[in-house]
């Protein structure tokens, strides 16, 4: 005979929809390492190469080769470990991969010629791939559905912060010795260490513990960490080990699509604007580029703290789609205002004002690849549309430059506002609403397939 539940009994909660813990907090917490390095070390190589250019003897190919090393490091990362951590979990490799970075970033101070610092930056590449695909999955798979939005930003501040403070250690250290870019460079140990003290004792994702039939394992992380009130997850076992070529599938390809290609066009005006803020802001007119790049910097950090504040008031596709089509509008004003000769502090306002949107914009790029995948899939798919980020970022930084001297800054910020278009009519016509899915339901085909199309943005 069963046992009746007590009135007073309080209904058991499901995984997905567990209050929010100091332990969800820890997690997140727990997974901006990877960001804040990232940030920092994209946002400090172009100070370092500028102030060790007569020290290592850099040649404007030892130079580009530098720039890109990371960014090539980091595509391989993701492509590589993402099956990886699909296969064997991402509590290992998430674990430790933060001792490795603080390594490789101390032994930056040490080289002494540009060979030995491009084979440690494409390294930390390596290191922050691997990061990327683990940290999102695994921040993802632990939060609940109703706050994944904001915990997954806090990674979208931690990046912003990271670009942040290596514009700031950059200006406090530049002018303090021929030595000054060691302590640029090496300076990144730092925060990898406080976090990787932090991501101790982190559990494996209950979620990946289910679908790969580990279920007592689950249900004791689950119960340890979020009481026995949260019932723990369960999704059908796995019929195979699906690799990269399922998400390119009938049942995954549009989301894969999506994932990329939304990564890809927001990422190409974002770091070929903010890489060259300075000079952007010289060829429109602007006299005081160190003000504007100071400026830009400092909307950046706000939009990034205002995208956070927003990620889970707004439904992801709105986002998505509103951001895009706001940020070629307002190119298009700068291109217009600056042609019309606006006064510089207009000007300015309205590239702070794109900087704003833009790194608010960044939250989705933290929050929204996870979503898109199933569990087994889920950091190959995040790897994909990370690497394809990379490799737009990439492109980027290497042709705004050369577009700005061979056709001007306006046929540069043209090109930027045409990208910015494809991004929002790919989404508007592609990307589905995932802010309401739970992950649970992204573990069958038919689930995915089911929301994979065209989606009302309300």
């Amino acid at each position: 005979m069963t046992t009746p539940v007590s009135p007073t009994q309080p209904a058991p909660i499901a995984y997905d929809d567990a209050p929010l813990t100091r332990f969800h907090i820890r997690i997140a917490v727990a997974g901006t390492g990877g960001q804040f390095s990232d940030g920092f070390i994209l946002g400090i190589i172009g100070i370092v190469i500028a102030s060790a250019g007569d020290t290592l003897g850099l040649t404007p190919l030892w130079t580009g080769a530098l720039g890109a090393a990371t960014l090539t490091g980091l595509f391989a990362g993701a492509i590589a470990v993402g099956p990886i951590a699909d296969r064997i979990g991402r509590r290992s490799i998430f674990g430790w991969d933060m001792l490795f970075f603080a390594v490789l970033s101390l032994l930056q101070f040490f080289v002494q010629t540009p060979g030995q610092l491009l084979i440690l930056r494409l390294l930390l590449g390596l290191v922050l791939g691997a990061d990327y695909v683990v940290s999102k999955s695994l921040v993802t798979e632990h939060s609940p559905r109703k706050f994944r939005g904001r915990l997954m930003s806090l990674l979208a501040v931690a990046w912003a912060a990271g670009y942040v403070f290596a514009y700031l250690i950059g200006f406090l250290l530049t002018g303090h010795g021929d030595d000054a870019w060691r302590y640029m460079l090496a300076i990144s140990a730092l925060p990898a260490l406080l976090v990787f003290g932090f991501r101790l004792g982190v559990p494996e994702s209950p979620l990946w513990l289910a679908k790969h039939q580990r279920n007592a394992e689950a249900a004791d992380v689950v119960r340890r960490h979020l009481g026995p009130g949260v019932l723990p997850p369960t999704a059908p076992p796995l019929s195979r080990n699906r690799g990269l070529t399922a998400l390119f599938g009938p049942a995954y390809r549009r989301r894969t699509a999506v994932g990329a290609l939304f990564y890809v066009c927001q990422v190409i005006p974002f770091f070929a604007l903010g890489t060259f803020s300075s000079q952007v802001m010289e060829s429109l007119g602007v006299t005081s580029k160190m003000g504007a790049g100071a400026l830009y910097n400092v909307f950046l950090l706000i939009g990034a703290v205002v995208g956070l504040v927003l990620i889970d008031h707004i439904s992801r596709r709105r986002f998505l789609v509103g951001t895009f089509f706001i940020g070629a509008l307002l190119l298009t004003a700068l291109i217009l205002f600056a042609g019309a000769g606006a006064s510089a502090i207009v000007v300015i306002a309205v590239f702070a004002a794109f900087a704003f949107l833009m790194s608010a914009a960044v939250n989705l790029e933290f929050v929204y690849p996870p979503e898109l995948f199933p569990t087994d899939l889920r950091a190959s798919g995040v790897g994909i549309a990370t690497a394809a980020s990379r490799l737009g970022s990439a492109a980027s930084t290497f042709l705004l430059p050369v577009v700005e001297a061979g056709h001007g800054i306006n046929t540069a910020l043209i090109g930027c506002v045409v990208i910015l278009l494809v991004g929002g009519l790919v989404c508007w016509v592609w990307a589905p609403e995932t802010s309401t899915e739970s992950l649970l339901d992204t573990d069958t085909d038919a689930g995915t397939a089911a929301t994979s199309g065209h989606q009302p943005s309300g």
